[in-house]
């Protein structure tokens, strides 16, 4: 039951990283096309960190850098 709660709580944290990833890509549109590559490479830097953190049985790991993945993610959405 614990470990159901953890999660949850981490994927709780992942939906709030949706939001705020929206927030700070509307906020910042003049980093977004000069950066994008940093943005890119922290994404995946991210990932694979997360899944590193999922390998070793992590969920601090896991849920921190895929956080770290969802919101930069959200900063390389295309704007009009």
């Amino acid at each position: 039951m614990q470990e159901i709660i953890k999660l949850l709580i981490g994927c709780i944290f992942l939906v709030l990283g949706v939001l705020l990833g929206n927030w700070l890509a509307s906020n910042t549109k003049e980093e977004l096309k000069k950066n994008q590559k940093w943005f890119k490479l922290i994404t995946i830097l991210g990932l694979i960190l997360g899944f590193v953190g999922l390998w070793i049985n992590n969920d601090v790991v896991i849920f921190s850098f895929f956080f770290i993945a969802v919101v930069t993610s959200r900063s390389l959405k295309k704007k009009k």
